[in-house]
């Protein structure tokens, strides 16, 4: 007998098929397997951090990753070179930023940067000559964000806001999708951002602030636009989240501590606007995000923002911060498209160095 199913019919259809129905077809970002990436920031800083940070990535490069992310600060802020030159290599160098840029393209997996206030803005604190930041900001956008793709061994390609002629200078501003997953990074540094040195370094600022927010919006825009099963944001700055929390949330985190039932009041500072536009952009989205950072060396996962409506953490939302100097090791970030959390984290410490080890 002759089948009655049309030939044409895809072989995944005609399985679901029952006698009486046909089962709803599984979800385009279900059939995306699962996959993993690296996290690492603030390193390296110093001769004895060099080779440790030589291990991080020989771990990273025994590992299978779609790709790694470095979160900034990739050499040594002056005011940590200066008490003791000895310690490791001058920052901001000509021959600095080579070794930085030799070190990223000896990773055989993608390598995607998003700079840090050591990296550029607080270059100026070098004693040995007159160090313009901006010439360096130009010089570290040259450098590390070849056109349309990645760095490393093995390239992805990837867009960046420098595409929209409004924000051509932010070529560092990148955004890419895999597994149904969109990734996209923002130039939000340390050091407040740059902001409050001179009027030159605010104008900076200024520009770069509003082609974050932007950047960020078009972000939660082009998830929802494209059925994104989540959202990773990338940044080197931690934006002190806890200085935003409602007055209950602060006294259940900081009663324990002896003396203390709160942070201390902050005056505005240069990450209002961030918080504040993420989380409007967050009442609206209720797919998973995870906010990935550096430039404060504590690794942490948590649930950091809250909702101004409602006074409650926002439950899809997970800060994690990655280990940086003097602890020199990794996170891994699974991925898994079919799960309703989505991401999976883990602290990766690499053996040899654990400094407990060194002493032995």
């Amino acid at each position: 007998m002759k089948s009655s199913t049309p030939k044409y019919w895809p072989a995944k259809l005609v399985i679901a098929c029952g006698w009486l129905f046909c089962a709803p077809l599984t979800p385009v970002w279900a059939q995306e397997r699962a996959f993993q990436f690296g996290l690492i920031g603030d390193m390296p800083y110093t001769a004895v951090q060099q080779r440790e940070y030589e291990r991080v990535l020989e771990a990273l490069n025994r590992t299978e990753l779609a790709f790694v992310v470095h979160v900034g600060d990739f050499q040594n802020d002056p005011r940590g070179y200066y008490p003791n030159p000895a310690v490791g290599p001058i920052p901001c160098t000509d021959e600095r930023y080579k070794a930085v840029y030799d070190s990223f393209q000896s990773v055989r997996h993608p390598f995607i940067l998003t700079p840090g206030d050591n990296d550029w803005a607080d270059c100026h604190l070098i004693r040995e000559q007159a160090v313009d930041p901006l010439q360096l900001l130009a010089k570290v956008r040259a450098m590390f964000y070849p056109e349309g793709r990645s760095l490393g061994q093995r390239t992805i390609a990837v867009e960046s806001q420098a595409a929209d002629a409004q924000y051509g200078k932010f070529r560092e501003n990148l955004r890419w999708s895999i597994g149904g997953v969109s990734f996209a990074t923002l130039h939000i540094i340390g050091s407040n951002d740059n902001l409050g040195r001179t009027p030159d370094m605010d104008a900076e600022q200024r520009e770069r602030k509003a082609a974050n927010i932007a950047w960020m919006r078009a972000a939660f825009a082009t998830a929802k636009s494209s059925g994104s099963r989540a959202l990773v944001l990338m940044t080197q700055a931690n934006l002190g989240f806890e200085n935003y929390w409602p007055p209950a949330a602060k006294s259940r985190y900081f009663g324990p501590f002896v003396g203390r039932s709160s942070p201390p009041p902050i005056p505005p500072n240069a990450f209002d606007d961030y918080v504040t536009a993420l989380a409007e952009e967050l009442e609206t989205y209720d797919k998973p995000v995870a906010f990935l950072h550096g430039d404060t060396h504590l690794h942490r996962i948590d649930k950091p923002l809250y909702s101004r409506k409602s006074n409650r953490m926002f439950e899809n939302f997970t800060r994690v911060e990655t280990f940086g100097s003097p602890d020199t090791h990794w996170v891994r970030v699974m991925v898994d498209p079919a799960d309703p959390l989505v991401f999976t984290f883990r602290g990766e410490i690499v053996p040899d160095n654990i400094v407990s080890r060194r002493s032995r």
